[in-house]
């Protein structure tokens, strides 16, 4: 089984789309996790800094790419162990490369 993590920065609630104003990345995400757990069979786990600090440190490619380029470094999504972006949430295009499904953006007015 394919296994998708996301290492996000420090947020108020696990999935960080809570508050006054949602971050439209952090929505999509959301999503995006919660249908690959649910009906693509691929594991997907995200690690919010403030929630799941202990996991940050048991991984070290993930505690050293942040000790290289601090809060920069954050999110960092890996796939199957191995680090393939940093700095910035995966975009649909790069979920569908990285997992070999096909998703889309849907704009809802």
């Amino acid at each position: 089984m394919k296994k998708i993590e996301l290492f996000e920065p420090a947020m108020c609630c696990a999935t960080g789309v809570c508050g006054p104003s949602v971050n439209q990345d952090l929505l999509r995400i959301t999503s995006a996790f919660e249908a690959l757990n649910e009906d693509a069979g691929i594991e997907a786990r995200r690690y919010n800094l403030s929630q799941n600090p202990k996991i940050f440190t048991q991984r070290p490619e993930i505690l050293a790419e942040i000790q290289i380029n601090a809060d920069s470094a954050l999110p960092i999504t890996e796939i199957d162990g191995e680090i393939v972006k940093t700095g910035s949430y995966p975009t649909t295009a790069e979920l569908s490369d990285y997992t070999g499904l096909a998703f889309t953006s849907t704009n809802r007015g």
